[in-house]
């Protein structure tokens, strides 16, 4: 079955790695953008460049999770690169663009790919049913793109066009340009690639229409507007192809990549491309298709261990047991630490050689916590100083559109089907049937169950922030409070920093561009 990870490093672009004009003398055999959109073959190879800018620095090779997880409640970071270590303390600048900026520029290349094949592709002759395919990918991408913008980075330009220089827009217009294009992608995209009979027939990794509901679903949760988001995750669910899978542990791991819980992943590889990291600029024949999230989250002695969990997460993983009367089976896959007690094991394995030895003469790693969701701790590796993961980010898991239309019925008053869709989540987990208490719930006291549920389901996976942004947890004193008791550095939020700065050079270039509030 062919990958799509193996396509991009077949496919990478240089008529697509940038839009600024040069000054170099032109190479009369080098392929442009006039002499590229001829056929099928370019139109497919251009869109598989799109999907390059989420296997980047910036992208989910290593900031993406990086901004997205540490503002939670759920991470900490004690890490002494400030591009990181300051993204949870609410305390990024605009002096050093290391990271946020990466984000913000290669999201912004994307949409400049994107926008490319869909001015391009329409006039190539070809099968309408792969155009199609192609086109709706495109928006997909966009879409997605456009969503990490908005919600990061809040007031940002929409450019559309290949050639486009434009003012911000309103955050309000930025959703509506995420849920246009996630809504033409639907109309574009197939359930499943295995059916179509084209060259791309079969590909694992590419956007489908159960993506794009789904993330159609969150752009409106996120707005509030659960009638039209239950609709989107009901789609999804309706489906029929998509279920949990039974060990949670598959979900996070490179043997288990694209099972039938997942909607949509980026895909990570050892064996596609060069030796290189995806770093910044343009693309070059020796990049690879490495994650550097498992060194960069990685424990101490094995990693850079910039990236922690709470000491409170971990406690709440504790407030409930399974059935059986053992931990929350996600703890044990989500945080490292010394769980003998909880594992009724004398060792953890780590590594090849075991969480005991490795902090025996450490008191403090030995009472600490790290993370080990996404780590390649189970494997034959010693230890992640090669910087080279090759396991899949899991951005939509179907747990992720349970939830959700949990949440959005809840806001709907149907606290019975809410109750439902929590409890098949649970049940996964091993925990205690409790949907017929759950329905009996009041409104505000499944609000807080669903948050208790999202936060142990999706424990480092980057949700957390947003969901106390949106929940409007950072406005209630109460609950920022209690934010603050269980993550100090909740201590140094002001209103405004839970967006992120505009990269200087991008208000420097474009007149039509200002800074967010408190910056």
């Amino acid at each position: 079955m062919f990958n799509l990870k193996y396509s991009i490093a077949i496919c990478l672009l240089i008529i697509l790695s940038s839009c600024e004009k040069q000054l170099d003398q032109v190479n009369p055999n080098a392929q442009t953008s006039s002499s590229y959109w001829k056929t099928e073959t370019d139109a497919l190879g251009g869109v598989n460049a799109c999907y390059q800018m989420l296997m980047e620095d910036g992208g989910y090779m290593r900031f993406t999770p990086i901004l997205l997880n540490i503002q939670g409640d759920d991470v900490r970071s004690n890490s002494p690169w400030t591009a990181i270590s300051n993204v949870g303390k609410f305390q990024l600048g605009t002096a050093d663009p290391a990271g946020y900026a990466w984000t913000f520029d290669e999201y912004y290349q994307g949409i400049f790919r994107c926008n490319q094949v869909l001015a391009n592709v329409p006039s190539i002759s070809m099968d309408d049913g792969l155009k199609n395919r192609i086109l709706g990918q495109a928006y997909f991408l966009r879409g997605l793109y456009y969503f990490h913008l908005v919600d990061m980075f809040g007031s940002v330009p929409l450019p559309t066009g290949i050639a486009e220089t434009l003012p911000q827009s309103s955050v309000a217009d930025g959703w509506e340009r995420v849920k246009a294009d996630f809504k033409s992608a639907i109309d574009l995209l197939p359930v499943k690639y295995s059916t179509t009979g084209g060259i791309d027939a079969n590909d694992l990794g590419r956007a489908t229409k159960g993506a794009a509901m789904a993330y159609l679903g969150k752009a409106y949760l996120f707005n509030k507007n659960f009638d039209s988001a239950a609709v989107q995750f009901k789609n999804v669910i309706d489906l029929g192809i998509y279920q949990l899978v039974p060990n949670y542990k598959d979900n996070f791991t490179e043997d288990n990549e694209n099972n039938s819980e997942s909607i949509f992943e980026t895909q990570f590889s050892l064996t596609a491309g060069g030796p290189d990291l995806q770093w910044q600029g343009v693309p070059g024949p020796t990049w690879g298709f490495y994650s550097a999230r498992a060194i960069t989250f990685g424990p101490p002695n094995f990693g850079w261990t910039d990236v922690q969990p709470t000491q409170s997460v971990l406690d709440e993983f504790h407030q409930e047991k399974t059935v059986d009367g053992k931990i929350d089976p996600r703890c044990i896959v989500t945080i490292l630490y010394n769980d003998t007690a909880d594992t009724h094991q004398p060792t953890t394995p780590m590594y090849q050689t075991t969480f005991q030895d490795a902090y025996a003469s450490s008191p403090a790693y030995m009472a600490d916590v790290y993370c080990k969701k996404y780590e390649n701790m189970y494997g034959n590796k010693v230890n992640e100083y090669d910087w080279k993961s090759g396991i899949n980010e899991r951005l939509m898991r179907y747990a992720d559109v349970l939830l959700m239309y949990a949440e959005c019925e809840n806001e709907l008053n149907d606290r019975a089907t809410a109750a439902k869709y929590i409890q098949m989540v649970r049940t996964r987990a091993n925990l205690p049937d409790r949907q017929a208490e759950f329905a009996g719930y009041t409104q505000e006291q499944m609000r807080t169950q669903i948050g208790h549920e999202r936060l142990l389901e999706f424990c480092l996976e980057g949700h957390r922030f947003d969901d106390i942004r949106r929940w409007g947890w950072l406005n209630d004193p109460t609950k920022l409070a209690w934010l603050q008791s269980r993550d100090p550095e909740f201590n140094s939020y002001i209103p405004g920093r839970e967006l992120l700065p505009i990269p200087q050079t991008e208000i420097d270039n474009n007149s039509g561009v200002k800074q967010n509030n408190t910056y």
